[in-house]
């Protein structure tokens, strides 16, 4: 018969304890409130975006023009807005960039001024900054000053992908 008393015992500990345990995985794997999100700094990821920015302008300084494609993530939901005119897509930004960045003979500077980096739930950012690019195009300097907005989303695969980008003239006051 004391068996029978020690299976209820243990059926209950057994409830008490999963629940517990449920409970408390539920609590580690809940998103973050919509507050936590925007004043969370997500410095790894900001870093992370850094290096890919730093890429982006090696490729460009190199004339490797793939490599520079490489980090846009085309596909249908890719946009660019370029000087006020109609949004455009990946086909539109691609040549472009291939065409403008394809020429650049020599890269004597590529700042970008007052980055800033918002990243959100780890895998989407928003980068915004003021260029100051001065490129050759053969005995040709062109000085780019725009107000630039790019919008990262990581993969699964850990990369950060271009997924729009947004570019107005800099009006300097």
């Amino acid at each position: 018969m004391k068996p029978l008393n020690i299976i209820p015992l243990i059926l209950i500990a057994g409830l008490i304890f999963g629940c517990e345990s449920t409970t408390s995985s539920t609590e580690d794997t809940e998103d973050p409130s919509p507050e936590d999100v925007l004043k969370k700094e997500y410095q790894d990821e900001q870093a992370e975006i850094l290096q890919t920015w730093d890429e982006i302008v090696e490729s460009v300084e190199e004339g490797d023009i793939d490599k520079l494609i490489s980090f846009h993530g085309y596909g249908p939901k890719f946009t660019e807005f370029k000087q006020g005119a109609p949004r455009n897509g990946e086909e539109q930004n691609e040549a472009f960039e291939r065409g403008v960045f394809g020429s650049v003979t020599e890269v004597v500077k590529m700042d970008a001024n007052e980055m800033k980096i918002a990243v959100y739930y780890e895998n989407v950012a928003i980068v915004t900054f003021h260029s100051d690019f001065h490129l050759m195009f053969g005995e040709d300097l062109a000085v780019i000053n725009e107000q630039e907005t790019l919008v990262f989303v990581k993969t699964e695969n850990g990369e950060w992908k271009i997924v729009h980008e947004h570019h107005a003239p800099l009006n300097a006051e």
